[in-house]
């Protein structure tokens, strides 16, 4: 997701999961009041749920429970501390049928902070302001029962100006002295996120699928009120798209929601987008895809955590990558390309196999669990053909609809509808880290008459890969283009051409998730930013210098910086080098590094730029004309991984790019 529950579905997915496979999950039933001025909470849960023997009931230890019953019968209200939450545990005995709790309960919320985006996936506390409230789910604002998925209903009151809304279809809405909305969730959740603000609200109903309509929903602030109408369009797309491609919509709603925080959140019938991204003109067709293909994959049919998170890399391939498909195959080729750098800029120690991938915390772990995810799931469609990959998406959705699936349940999709054994592809895929390199080891041509035959041999590094290599030939009529099935770390093959080879190239589309050989990869900022062995120097002196550089630094790396002084700096190690303009050409020139290149030099307020040393590793050198421009940077700069050089005018990126690479062909003459 773009960023999603992920640390509380983790949470989750390690407790027992035996309500979301009993035939009657719990239910609660949340009745709350919300003053977002004041941050005050009050608040009436009733959970019915069919148990025996003994449960925990756990609320956030903020709050204060001033009524607690079990079957009517009055509880010690006397709690144990489990981290921020408090938990009581409930006897049932040997009494059976339905098992009514009742707790009523108040606290104050935070405020809501000054966060930024890796804030909001380390987890953000229930807050509350005028401006805007987020109750997520896994705070523990709401009572409940430990271990167990359940259904709700919450009726929600707030003031006349302000809206809410929780996931679930609306079941009713009153707009009088008090706003108040009823909303019902009937498919066991893993918890409620609650949303609310001086909103304003667009709606209109949607042709989903199979005669069914979706009512359409927008929750924005007075302003950016005027995006509204586009988003809605969008999202009807979006939603007659996947359900044309995967089945029906499986919520009769979807809203998206504007948030104060740099939020990016999908949730069960809706998403929740910070006011900056959603003003982004780029995101009604990127992000908003995304999340609207959430309400399948995640909400719809849910993660089993324990093994590892399909998600995140099927809604990728088919949502962000597949838009770029829409574009064109440059773009599409493009974004492979992307994926392929990133994942060449993630150090061993930083790598880890696809299954073992469950949430995103990091950089190095979104390139896995996204990109790596995204890209298998291209090669398998290259694998079993366009029809029987859709065909798999179609299957898998219907046997897994409202359960929880894992990466077995979507090769057993695949392999049903195919026909094929695929243990052998998800295996070498999912459970080994890193990935192949693949290179010509020898070539030479024979000709015969007026027909060519080329012998050459592929190597491949261990353990070995099966894989099917594209090989292009250009000939000195044109191009010829095949496929080889490589099975052994060295594998001699023919190929007849009609015409005299000029040069062969592997995988010159980049349809292979592979180690990119050095040519391909000019430096970009992650391969520094990424590396646990970067040394970072600041040749400026003077405490606002130092105090912006550090904090840059530390807000780039994606672990703790390690500064040291110049004279640190060798050839071994990638370099981040952070100062004022004067300071840095004079270390530059000391060092005998390149100077400041033509693309960025004289132009706006900071400039940034990678190099190449002869070694291989990267240096990333920033450079600013004060301590404000560097302290400029500190919330763009760390969005632009993928560049290898740009220029700021204040916060705003006025040019960047990428310096070219070259292929790697193999040449006959």
């Amino acid at each position: 997701m773009t960023g999603s529950r992920a640390a509380a579905r983790v949470a989750a997915g390690s407790l027992l999961w035996a309500s979301i496979a009993a035939a009657q999950p719990p239910h609660e039933e949340l009745t709350l009041r919300l003053n977002p001025q004041t941050r005050e909470l009050d608040a009436l849960a009733v959970i019915a749920l069919q148990s025996s023997g003994q449960v925990y009931l756990t609320l956030g230890s903020r709050f204060e429970v001033t009524e607690l019953t079990l079957n009517g019968q009055a509880l010690n209200r006397r709690s144990e501390r489990v981290g921020e939450h408090q938990r009581w545990v409930l006897m049932f005995g040997k009494r059976e049928g339905t098992q009514r709790v009742v707790v009523r309960y108040r606290g104050r919320l935070d405020a809501v902070p000054q966060a930024d985006h890796q804030d909001v996936l380390n987890g953000l506390p229930a807050m509350a302001s005028e401006r805007g409230s987020f109750l997520p789910a896994g705070t523990g604002w709401y009572p409940a029962i430990e271990g167990h998925w359940f259904t709700y209903k919450v009726r929600i009151e707030l003031p006349a100006d302000q809206r809410g809304l929780v996931p679930g279809r609306l079941l009713s809405e009153d707009i009088a002295e008090q706003y108040r909305a009823e909303f019902i969730h009937e498919q066991p959740s893993e918890g409620i996120d609650l949303m609310a603000g001086p909103y304003r609200v667009h709606e209109r109903l949607s042709n989903a699928s199979e005669g069914k309509t979706a009512r359409l929903r927008s929750y924005f602030h007075p302003d950016i009120e005027p995006l509204a109408e586009g988003y809605l369009d969008s999202s009807a797309r979006y939603i007659e798209r996947y359900s044309k491609s995967i089945g029906a919509y499986p919520y009769s709603e979807f809203s998206i929601v504007s948030s104060v925080l740099p939020t990016g959140l999908g949730m069960p019938t809706l998403t929740y987008l910070g006011i900056d991204v959603l003003r982004l003109p780029f995101i009604r067709s990127t992000s908003l895809g995304h999340e609207v293909l959430h309400n399948w994959w995640g909400n719809g049919v849910y993660v089993d955590w324990e093994r590892g998170n399909w998600c995140e890399g099927l809604t990728t391939f088919m949502a962000d990558y597949a838009y770029k498909e829409d574009q064109s195959e440059e773009a599409a080729r493009d974004i492979r390309l992307d994926w392929l750098r990133d994942f060449a800029a993630v150090p061993e120690q930083r790598d880890q196999a696809l299954r073992a991938f469950t949430s995103r915390t990091h950089d190095a772990s979104q390139i896995v669990g996204y990109n790596k995810a995204a890209f298998l799931f291209f090669m398998l469609r290259d694998e079993l053909g366009p029809a029987a990959f859709e065909s798999g998406l179609r299957r898998f959705w219907q046997d897994n609809r409202f359960r929880r699936a894992s990466w077995a349940d979507l090769q057993q999709a695949f392999a049903t509808v195919s026909g094929r054994m695929l243990d052998i592809f998800f295996a070498q895929w999912l459970d080994r880290k890193g990935a192949p390199a693949v290179n010509v080891e020898a070539a030479r041509v024979e000709q015969t008459g007026g027909r060519f035959r080329i012998n050459l041999t592929l190597a491949q590094t261990t353990p070995n890969y099966r894989l099917r290599v594209p090989v292009r030939v250009t000939t000195v009529s044109g191009i010829e283009e095949q496929t080889l099935e490589l099975k052994t770390s060295r594998q001699e093959f023919a190929i007849e051409a009609l015409a005299r080879p000029r040069s062969l190239t592997i995988d010159p589309n980049l349809r292979l998730f592979r180690r990119l050989d050095p040519k391909e990869i000019p430096p970009v900022l992650r391969q520094v930013t990424l590396d646990p062995d970067t040394v970072t120097v600041i040749p400026s002196r003077g405490a606002a210098v130092q105090q912006a550089a550090r904090a840059l630094a530390t807000r780039l790396m994606d672990n703790e910086p390690r500064f040291a002084l110049d004279s640190a700096i060798s050839a071994q190690s990638p370099a981040l080098i952070v100062g004022l303009s004067e300071d840095v050409d004079a270390l530059l020139k000391r060092l005998e590094f390149p100077p400041r290149p033509d693309k960025v030099a004289g132009r706006g307020t900071a400039q940034v730029w990678t190099v190449s040393r002869p070694s291989g590793k990267p240096a990333l050198v920033i450079t600013a004309q004060d301590a404000a421009a560097l302290e400029a940077l500190l919330r763009p700069l760390p969005h632009y991984g993928r560049q290898s050089w740009l220029v700021f005018d204040g916060a705003k990126a006025i040019d960047r790019g990428v310096w070219p690479s070259q292929s790697v062909s193999w040449r006959f003459d």
